[in-house]
């Protein structure tokens, strides 16, 4: 079963890579920051469990700049939607 929950996270963060080369997924978007961040603590997770330590750093930190960016993003939306005032009726 971890096997297929290790695929599973390897599939998210690889779907977001081919997205993104393939120019169909901008590096900065929600949706490619989000599966990055899915799929790296999937397998963080994973790795933590079967104590691959070398395993737990790259996706660690994959996964905390990843969610870095995401909260960084979301706030620049809150700032720019706060900016812009309520919407007009």
């Amino acid at each position: 079963m971890a096997q297929v929950i290790q695929i599973v996270g390897a599939l998210i963060i690889l779907g977001a890579f081919a997205g993104s080369q393939l120019g169909e997924l901008p590096t900065d978007s929600r949706l490619y920051l989000t599966l990055n961040v899915v799929g790296s603590a999937i397998l963080t997770v994973l790795a933590v469990v079967e104590g691959q330590i070398g395993f737990v750093l790259l996706e660690g930190v994959w996964a905390a700049v990843s969610a870095w960016s995401l909260f960084v993003l979301l706030g620049e939306e809150a700032e720019a939607a706060e900016e812009a005032g309520p919407p007009e009726a």
